[in-house]
């Protein structure tokens, strides 16, 4: 079967999947615009696949969420459930993690899902498959109604089963590099005499008029406005006016502009041309763009005074810019590894300066080391890594040295600095490609703690005049990634150090048993450490196995090397009967006293008389696949927490396990839901279990596998682990 959506096979197939489905909501709800946000296959992040009504500079910086930021975009998916925002209605759950847009808005988030089940069965399970999000203009009341609500969640309604099936066909919709955006379709089409007769009366107002598009290109303008704003009408088409008229180069204007678009409110101010007559600006929005009227303005009462000192520079740093430096700078502040600085770096530094590449570096020893790149080959960051901070021929080495930030604004400015070294500018162009590949740079020392710890290295593919403005805003960049650089080194440091001992603590390999398959799977929840509590063990026996699963209290080093001790205890212990294992195990916590407490279960298989005997202290029940098809929940005797009473009792249960069926061993992170009820969770995993394990083609690490990457979330708050066990015939 073929992959296209029903109207052929082109490139346009998956946005002629989302597309009318995101114009018919945005209609029905009456919102201005909106987006589709698809969960991304392998990541575990949202992307933005389609955007309407939002120009992509304000949209640019949404183009892909971490599941693990707390925004309400993110909530959706992690909650399943509608969630409602205002602008200006700051969320207490997630306060640093992105800076909100400085105009008014309203915006629903809801979570597009499926969910299936077997039919006459009350077994079903949800999955998500991205957002469907709508803007409604500032003007909206406080409440999403209930006639807006029904169209946004009958939208998803439609498009989950849309989604889940072209990815069961094998052809899931394809996510673009970039966000599309697409136009809100036209209500109805004018005659080209009506077109001739709209602009013979735009022509005829004695003021002027131009139209703007959403992200403030010229798409008309009437002769009287091109003379009043002293510009060639033919020049200005295609332009962003603030681009194109040079004393219309100030971000304040590119604000108004900025807020009718997105609060969908009309609104005016007033510019003093260079001749120093003055023009009022009206700003009137729409689905497709600003109407603009200019008129002839009285002088203000109080003019502001003439500059003073230099002129103001020629192309000052865009309002744009300046919201994606602030974005950054507080994100950065979420960063964990090296890596998701220089991913945060590089997607949106770049686009607000409008650059091409970027290097970033850091000291280790009395030498550079390139810690990540964009916009250049890896021969090129090969190149620069290993140079020894005392060169005195690597600009970059010269900046560190000097810890001021440099600017080059062409390839003849870098030879001035460098003389003898005429090539300097390969240093991050490569040979022969400096005038191709760079012909301007910035390098930006990483300062923290009143030291040099690296270097940010920022390149055009053309001259580059630097800015005051942007000059000032490279260096207090500076200054945040070199803070999150730091952090981000730190991070990764403790990261290898928890990946060694979580894998020293847990098991290497599992025993090859004759008669017995075996797969296990662990997720650790701490984003940071990557150290949980969760532990499991398979033991290898006289005539079978025995099989630990557990969850010790806390995700730190402390519950780590307690899981260990409580591993060996139960391996010191196997052989006798599980009530033995867990008493022994149970005093031994007691003895130790650690002041956290420890669920457990332990099975002891037989596998010559095919039985299990299980006994838990305050853990989960095992879920069993019997051959036929039937899962059922072990129902083992209830025994209290390891490490709580010296004295208690574990009482056991022995059922049979013959060749084929199948034992689900899982700690409670596998199930935990946000609002869902253990019971209900634990119904669906046992359904879910029953449906995958069908197919027999099926090994036992496929079948793990599957079961921890279905259930795994976003915002995981626990450990997840499995054990998984089939005697073989």
């Amino acid at each position: 079967m073929g992959c296209g959506t029903g109207s052929g096979s082109g490139p346009d197939d998956d946005l002629s999947l989302l597309s009318p489905h995101l114009h018919r909501v945005i209609r029905e709800a009456g919102g201005y615009g909106g987006g589709v946000f698809l969960l991304a296959p392998g990541e575990h992040v949202l992307r933005l696949a389609v955007v309407c009504g939002i120009p992509m500079d304000v949209a640019g910086p949404w183009s892909r969420v971490g599941l693990d930021v707390p925004v309400p975009l993110t909530r959706a998916v992690n909650e399943r459930r509608l969630v409602w925002q205002e602008s200006g209605r700051h969320d207490r759950r997630g306060p640093r993690v992105s800076v909100p847009l400085p105009y008014s808005y309203a915006v629903a988030h809801a979570p597009i899902t499926t969910t299936d089940g077997t039919a006459g069965s009350e077994e079903a399970e949800e999955e998500c498959w991205g957002v469907l999000m709508v803007l409604w203009p500032g003007s909206h009341p406080s409440q999403l109604a209930p006639h807006e609500r029904e169209p946004l969640e009958a939208g998803c309604r439609r498009l989950g089963p849309l989604l889940r099936d072209a990815a069961r066909r094998g052809c899931p919709v394809r996510l673009p590099e970039e966000p599309t955006i697409i136009e809100r379709p036209r209500t109805r089409m004018p005659e080209p005499e009506q077109a001739l007769a709209a602009t013979d009366f735009a022509e005829r107002l004695p003021e002027g008029a131009c139209a703007l598009a959403l992200d403030g290109r010229v798409a008309f303008v009437t002769e009287r406005g091109a003379a009043l704003l002293g510009a060639n009408g033919a020049e200005l088409l295609g332009a962003r006016l603030w681009e194109a008229v040079p004393w219309l180069a100030d971000p304040s204007y590119e604000d108004r502009f900025r807020s009718a678009v997105i609060s969908r409110q009309p609104t005016s101010f007033t510019a003093r041309r260079a001749t120093g007559h003055w023009l009022r600006f009206e700003l009137h929005p729409g689905d497709r763009g600003v109407s603009l009227r200019l008129s002839p303005a009285r002088a203000p009462a109080e003019e502001p005074p003439e500059p003073r000192g230099e002129p103001p520079p020629a192309g000052p740093t865009r309002v744009g810019a300046i919201y994606q430096v602030m974005r950054l700078a507080v994100t950065l502040t979420e960063a964990a590894g090296v890596a998701d600085v220089v991913r945060l770096v590089a997607d949106q530094l770049l686009p607000a300066f409008d650059a091409q590449g970027l290097i970033l570096c850091v000291t280790e020893g009395d030498r550079l080391r390139v810690v990540g790149h964009r916009g250049c080959p890896p021969e090129i960051a090969n190149r620069l890594d290993g140079t020894p901070l005392t060169s005195r021929t690597s600009p970059t080495a010269a900046a560190m040295s000097e810890g001021v930030p440099t600017y080059y604004a062409s390839p003849d400015e870098m030879r001035r600095r460098f003389p003898h070294i005429p090539d300097a500018q390969e240093e991050v162009a490569g040979p022969g490609r400096a005038k191709a590949a760079s012909a301007a740079w910035a390098f930006l020392p990483l300062v923290t703690s009143g030291r040099v710890a690296g270097c940010a290295v920022i390149f055009y593919d053309r001259p580059h005049d630097f800015t005051a403005e942007e000059r000032t805003l490279l260096t207090s960049l500076a200054g945040v990634v070199a803070q999150a650089l730091e952090r981000a080194r730190l991070f990764d440091a403790n990261q290898r150090l928890a990946r060694r001992l979580q894998k020293d603590l847990l098991p290497r390999d599992l025993p090859s048993i004759p008669g017995l398959d075996v797969a296990a799977r662990y997720l650790a929840a701490t984003k940071g450490m990557e150290i949980g509590g969760d532990f499991y063990d398979v033991i290898e026996l006289d005539g079978g196995a025995g099989a630990t699963i557990g969850d010790v209290q806390g995700h730190n080093v402390t519950a780590a090397a307690l899981m260990g001790q409580v591993r060996t205890a139960v391996h010191a212990a196997a052989g006798t009967a599980p009530s033995e294992v867990l008493t022994r195990t149970n005093r031994l916590l007691n003895d130790l006293d650690p002041g956290l407490f420890t669920s457990c279960l332990y099975v002891h298989l037989d596998l010559r008389r095919r039985l299990a005997r299980l006994a838990t202290a305050g853990h989960p029940p095992p879920l069993l696949r019997m051959p036929d098809g039937r899962i059922t929940e072990v129902d083992v005797p209830p025994g209290p927490v390891l490490g709580v009473d010296p004295r208690a009792d574990y009482p056991a249960v022995e059922i049979p396990l013959p060749p084929g069926a199948v034992l689900l061993l899982f700690t409670d992170g596998l199930i935990e839901r946000p609002g869902v009820h253990l019971d209900d969770a634990t119904a669906a995993l046992a359904g879910h279990f029953g449906r995958i394990a069908e197919q027999p083609e099926r090994s036992m690490d496929e079948l793990a596998e599957t079961l921890l990457r279905s259930h795994q979330t976003g915002g995981r708050g626990d450990d997840i682990a499995l054990l998984l066990l089939s005697p073989r015939g």
